[in-house]
């Protein structure tokens, strides 16, 4: 056992072998972490109120954001499939 468990076992509870603290640590952080997603997805979703109502199309803005999350190589092959797709179809 290192040090560092040996201390963190020695000020928490255990039960069935779990330091308490140390999982209670776990899931407050977590819980931290979802409040912080909650906030930041209101935010998103009042920049893209803010969007609309700027004239821009959200639906656009979101193709845009995933197109450029992806490699360009990526980006340049699903376009191809769609030109042959479309030429296919007629359109």
């Amino acid at each position: 056992m290192s040090p560092t468990a040996a201390s963190d076992a020695d000020h928490a509870p255990a039960a069935g072998g779990i330091a308490a603290d140390r999982l209670r640590s776990v899931i407050e952080r977590v819980e931290r972490l979802e409040e912080e997603r909650k906030a930041l997805s209101a935010d998103i979703k009042d920049i893209f109120a803010e969007a609309k109502s700027a004239g821009f199309d959200v639906k656009i803005i979101r193709q845009i954001i995933r197109l450029r999350k992806q490699e360009p190589a990526e980006v340049e092959e699903q376009e191809t499939l769609l030109d042959i797709y479309r030429r296919a179809l007629g359109m």
